[in-house]
């Protein structure tokens, strides 16, 4: 399929909101919601909301920045509302807010913001090209460049992370670097160090 075929879309043709009640069976021992649940529930907000604008099978490929600002509690009612950020060939970012509602106090919080990279495949797999994003707004437009620059930056990166590991050697620079961290090296013995 070329970029010709496809008919540009608007992020609020494929803007998704979906809320769940958080129930006992969600939460960990200290009483708080599994951050694995709420991770699931992102998952599955931003495949609706991918393959809405994709209007095909989408898959999960990476998530950015997973922080979690705020303990749920059970009870709470968390609201999902995910939107396509950035389009590229076949992927798409989506943002996704989160937050929980603790309906008898009158009390909303912020408990994440992510972003979740998706690729749209077709059914034997083979990625597919998604339609363009129309930006309606200041906020589109805002959403669309920082999601461009976060992948820029990124990609940036892991190669320097990547070109690090390579080169690592244990040596004078890595023992002044660990100086205040709470580490202890057991065995400076069987070292490499250059």
């Amino acid at each position: 399929m070329t970029d010709d075929n496809l008919e540009p879309r608007s992020v609020r043709a494929s803007r998704t909101t979906i809320t769940e009640l958080m129930i006992p069976s969600y939460a960990n021992f200290g009483g708080k919601i599994h951050g694995g649940i709420l991770l699931s529930l992102m998952d599955k907000v931003a495949y609706v909301c991918a393959s809405r604008h994709s209007a095909t099978y989408c898959v999960t490929v990476s998530v950015d920045g997973v922080d979690f600002l705020q303990p749920v509690d059970v009870g709470d009612l968390v609201s999902l509302k995910a939107s396509v950020n950035h389009v590229g060939r076949t992927s798409l970012v989506v943002g996704i807010q989160v937050s929980a509602e603790n309906v008898r106090q009158a009390i909303v919080k912020h408990t994440n913001t992510s972003y979740f990279t998706m690729v749209a495949r077709a059914e034997d797999g083979r990625p597919v090209v998604v339609p363009p994003l129309v930006l309606e707004s200041d906020d589109d437009i805002r959403r669309f460049v920082t999601a461009s620059r976060r992948r820029r930056l990124g990609f940036r990166v892991r190669q320097r992370m990547e070109t690090y590991r390579e080169k690592f050697r244990f040596d004078d620079r890595t023992k002044a670097a660990l100086e205040g961290e709470r580490c202890v090296i057991a065995n400076t013995a069987g070292l490499q160090r250059r």
